[in-house]
């Protein structure tokens, strides 16, 4: 090489590949393309460089969900589910229902049946799709919010990080996205509940102002039918109606409210968790917070916790009359050192205000000038009662991903009958024996 500003084909020869991160533009113009192989390879080094998609969830039972509010569809694909379980659309029916706008006077009026369809992989240990139509689609709803952003939604910040955005429905950051999450969480519940007889109930256990107070639901005996009885999923009846006039006082306003839903989860089996970085509560948290207009979240005691005294905090230790160690209080909400130990896990999510409503505020167009704005647009005025099913199939997801990495990991060999419990699966037997 003559120079280092006199690049020729004839100087790479010996070498089939070129690392053009050290090239100039005039030098990668020089180059004859006939003679010379190219790598386009980053400066950064490969430790620092991530994959950042974002739409798939779990290592061993992993989902990844698709499509957008006014596509053709949403849906999701579900990989690593186990094989040979009894499965069909009726089983991930019932919490899309759940889940689905326009089920009542306090969700967005929006009509859709969410009628899902799976189209392969019915638990034969293959990928299975799930696809859910898109069927009442409004996008002229959205013509102002093409050019304003709306405060607090997700608008602005999807311009800032792709430089384009789904205007209609809101794309990706539309609530839409969470049908292929309750759809696979219904498929992860089925197994948690066949295998080791968990349940997993959320309810509304704040609207706004309106709080339920701690002690008035029984974790050990609530009920699926006791959520389901009012139309916004609290399982106290003098509160839920304190609470579905606290949406309806803002809804005909054209503004919106926020709420907190609790989720229990019952018969976890004990393990689920590792230490450090992938604590069960670290998952959880994740899960919870990636669904849309979260703002908060604690398990246990929470944040009530600070307020007490180590003596008054700690779960003391008992052996009941089948010899299992339990603890005579739950401040730990079933997970201690990040491992589940047996007892209820409780959790509680914080719900934003939903961002778009039919109210005059202050914002920016794309070009940076400042205007009013009124959204149109059919919205939830609470998105808690919806919430609901949601938050149920994100805690579904994590514990049946870190069941099935407990089961690999710590009972791939004999356990420790003095220290560890079987993970039997007489459900699943029976369920088996029965297809």
């Amino acid at each position: 090489m003559a120079s280092s500003s006199t690049l020729t084909s004839k100087s790479f020869l010996d070498s089939s590949r070129i690392d053009t991160a050290s090239l100039s533009s005039a030098d990668l113009r020089k180059l004859s393309i006939s003679s010379v192989q190219i790598s386009f390879r980053s400066r950064l080094p490969k430790k620092l460089q991530i994959n950042a998609a974002g739409s798939t969830f779990g290592n061993n039972f992993r989902v990844t969900t698709f499509g957008e509010s006014h596509g053709g569809g949403v849906g999701c694909i579900i990989d690593g589910c186990p094989p040979r379980i009894p499965l069909s659309e009726s089983d991930m029916q019932f919490d899309l229902d759940r889940r689905r706008p326009g089920q009542s006077r306090i969700t967005t009026p929006r009509k859709e049946t969410d009628t899902c369809k799976i189209s392969s992989g019915q638990t034969t240990g293959t990928p299975i799709h799930v696809f859910v139509p898109n069927t009442d689609q409004r996008g002229f709803d959205y013509n102002e919010m093409s050019v304003a952003y709306r405060p607090s939604h997700a608008d602005a910040t999807y311009d800032m990080k792709y430089g384009v955005r789904s205007v209609q429905g809101g794309g990706r950051s539309s609530a839409r996205e969470t049908i292929g999450r309750v759809a696979a969480g219904a498929v992860a519940k089925k197994i948690l509940k066949l295998y080791a007889g968990t349940e997993i109930l959320a309810y509304v256990s704040q609207v706004h102002k309106v709080v339920l107070p701690e002690g008035v639901v029984n974790h050990d005996s609530l009920s699926l039918d006791q959520i389901e009885s009012n139309i916004v999923r609290c399982p106290d009846p003098e509160y839920a109606e304190k609470m579905i006039a606290a949406i309806d006082a803002v809804r005909v306003k054209g503004d919106s409210v926020g709420g907190v839903v609790t989720c229990i989860v019952r018969n976890a089996p004990r393990g689920l968790g590792s230490p450090v970085f992938d604590k069960l509560e670290a998952e959880l948290a994740k899960a919870a917070m990636s669904l849309p207009a979260t703002k908060g979240f604690e398990f246990g005691s929470g944040f009530a916790g600070t307020f007490l005294s180590g003596s008054e905090h700690n779960d003391e230790f008992y052996t009941d009359e089948h010899g299992r160690i339990r603890t005579r209080t739950n401040r730990s909400g079933g997970i201690q050192g990040g491992i589940s130990n047996g007892e209820i896990i409780n959790l509680r999510i914080a719900f934003k205000p939903t961002s778009t409503i039919a109210r005059k505020q202050h914002t920016v167009t794309r070009d940076k000038k400042e205007i009013e704005l009124i959204a149109r647009g059919r919205h939830d005025p609470c998105v808690v009662p919806r919430a609901v099913p949601m938050v149920e199939a994100m805690v579904a997801l994590v514990l049946m991903d870190q069941l099935m990495a407990q089961y690999s990991q710590s009972y791939l060999f004999p356990i420790n009958p003095d220290l560890q419990e079987p993970l039997t699966m007489p459900r699943l037997e029976a369920a088996n024996a029965s297809v």
